[in-house]
């Protein structure tokens, strides 16, 4: 049995409610258990997992001890760019993917059109 943590974010109340079952709310959207075991833990996330696969709305974190991963945490999310937990010359870090969104490419694309553009005329 391990710490288990769980933070959800501009969620519906239905999460407050099943997460309030099984767990302390300690801040608002923060969910702690002090002992909860790997098959609790596994059915809290598929209810709310699932819930959010089909709501889409907000974002759920889930961390917990494990002993075998960097930094003895495990993490799990939905609804938020996924994370990852590094540990890096004994500094445990965050990893995020950058996303990026085609928009932004077309903004540069015009933007350097629009200066060879300008230096002709």
């Amino acid at each position: 049995m391990s710490l288990t943590i769980v933070v959800t974010r501009d969620v519906q109340a239905r999460y407050r409610g099943f997460l309030g079952s099984a767990m302390l709310e300690v801040a608002p959207g923060v969910y702690v258990s002090p002992r909860m075991n790997n098959a609790v833990r596994e059915r809290i996330w598929d209810v709310v997992s699932g819930w959010h696969a089909q709501l889409c709305q907000g974002s759920i974190t889930l961390l917990w001890r494990d002993t075998s991963a960097p930094g003895q945490m495990s993490i799990k999310q939905c609804g938020e760019p996924p994370k990852e937990l590094v540990d890096t010359d004994g500094l445990l870090l965050v990893r995020r993917a950058i996303k990026r969104e085609p928009g932004l490419k077309m903004l540069a694309k015009n933007s350097v059109s629009l200066e060879q553009s300008s230096l002709k005329s």
